[in-house]
């Protein structure tokens, strides 16, 4: 949600993160402090008020949300359900890729060759589960969101055709995930239903 004011008083760099913020933000500003929230998943509304009006972020934060989240690095992945921050499914796994091979020369060509077939096994695998995971749900999910390395997750999202059809629920915000397995899953849905906060 965007507050209606001066945006002169606010400072550039939390304008930028507010502009940039795939949920939108929410402004509070009273007499002593000022503060610039964006909310997990997005507020469909713009508005503002002369009173401290939270009831926007607090309608969704108690909404219990279907929300499904894929993780995935290299070798890993984890696919969740939940409702609210209550699992409702998952599947977790892995799966060979090697790491990169740092020489040169012809052999050094066959090994990312090899590299690139296990990473598209590895994804059409992953892919798979996520159907499996996410299909009974398609309909009630509300939103989607990815973890894992940036460059991980655009290679699987260019092979998972399956997974487009979320695009229009898909919140645009990489959640940093080191370990996909359960616990993975679990700091990620906490990551998920996190607010930032800035204060000025």
């Amino acid at each position: 949600m965007e507050a209606v004011l001066d945006t002169k008083s606010v400072p550039a760099d939390l304008q930028a993160l507010a502009a940039e913020s795939p949920t939108g933000a929410m402004v509070l500003w009273g007499p002593q402090h000022r503060y610039l929230i964006m909310p997990p998943f997005p507020i469909r509304e713009t508005r503002s008020s002369r009173t401290c009006e939270i009831e926007p972020l607090y309608s969704l934060l108690h909404k219990d949300l279907l929300v499904a989240l894929v993780l995935v690095r290299l070798g890993e992945y984890g696919i969740g359900v939940f409702k609210g921050e209550e699992l409702v499914s998952s599947k977790v796994g892995g799966g060979l890729v090697h790491a990169r091979h740092r020489q040169g020369g012809s052999s050094a060509h066959r090994f990312e060759r090899h590299r690139e077939k296990q990473m598209e096994a590895f994804f059409s695998r992953v892919c798979m589960h996520a159907r499996e995971e996410l299909q009974p749900h398609a309909r009630d999910v509300d939103y989607l969101l990815y973890g894992g390395t940036r460059e991980t997750i655009l290679d699987f999202r260019r092979q998972c055709h399956y997974l487009h059809e979320f695009d229009g629920r898909t919140v645009d915000m990489l959640l940093n995930v080191r370990d996909p397995k359960q616990p993975g899953l679990a700091e990620a849905i906490r990551e998920a239903w996190s607010s930032r906060v800035m204060e000025w």
